[in-house]
């Protein structure tokens, strides 16, 4: 209810403001008036409601209607796709560019800081991730991790040769075994870039 009262009141200074230059004006030349100078009544309040919803946080929409350097979260990637990228708390993105028909890519800064072009088509919510603290909330006992089902997790290389690749050897060395000194999971796999799948070497035709 407050919200439509601010609202009221904004249209009747707007109709004031547009009123106030013609009141000294006969009838017909405040109708002339308003007819070629002054934009009319409904458009004026139609550009102010729209203006008004794209700026309420919380607004999911296409970023095609966003304003530049609005701050959003939750972007798609793909137009219906659902949202992928800035979603962690207190986080949120940046709008570069005006979104306009003749581009097709809108520019947005992440939290990174890096810039990445994304489809106008692709929907966003206006406004910061909630929960801004999160980060520095401190864990008091190692029993809140377990609250929060959090198990303890034991180095590899802490471990016995049976039970992890990284585990034996004389102090923290990795290269027990054939594996050599690339890092693996439990099961033998590697971590860092998985198995290598291209060809070395192409083939000739």
């Amino acid at each position: 209810m407050a919200l439509f009262r601010a609202r009221a009141a904004s249209f009747s200074l707007v109709r004031s403001i547009l009123r106030a230059p013609t009141r000294s004006l006969s009838s017909g030349a405040m109708e002339m008036v308003e007819s070629k100078e002054v934009p009319s009544f409904r458009s004026m309040m139609s550009g102010m409601i729209m203006h008004d919803i794209n700026s309420q946080d919380g607004c999911c929409m296409p970023m095609s209607m966003m304003r530049i350097g609005t701050h959003i979260h939750n972007i798609e990637l793909r137009p219906g796709q659902g949202g992928k990228l800035v979603r962690a708390a207190g986080t949120s993105a940046k709008i570069l560019n005006e979104p306009n028909r003749s581009l097709r890519y809108v520019e947005i800064k992440l939290p990174s800081g890096e810039k990445k072009l994304i489809d106008k088509r692709c929907k966003a919510t206006v406004g910061i991730v909630s929960n801004s603290e999160h980060k520095t909330k401190k864990l008091y006992k190692a029993g809140q991790n377990r609250w929060l089902g959090r198990r303890p997790k034991v180095r590899g290389v802490a471990m016995n040769p049976v039970d992890h690749p990284h585990g034996g050897g004389e102090g923290k060395s990795k290269s027990s075994g054939s594996h050599g000194k690339v890092s693996r999971t439990p099961w033998g796999k590697p971590t860092k870039c998985g198995y290598k799948t291209a060809r070395l070497k192409k083939r000739k035709i």
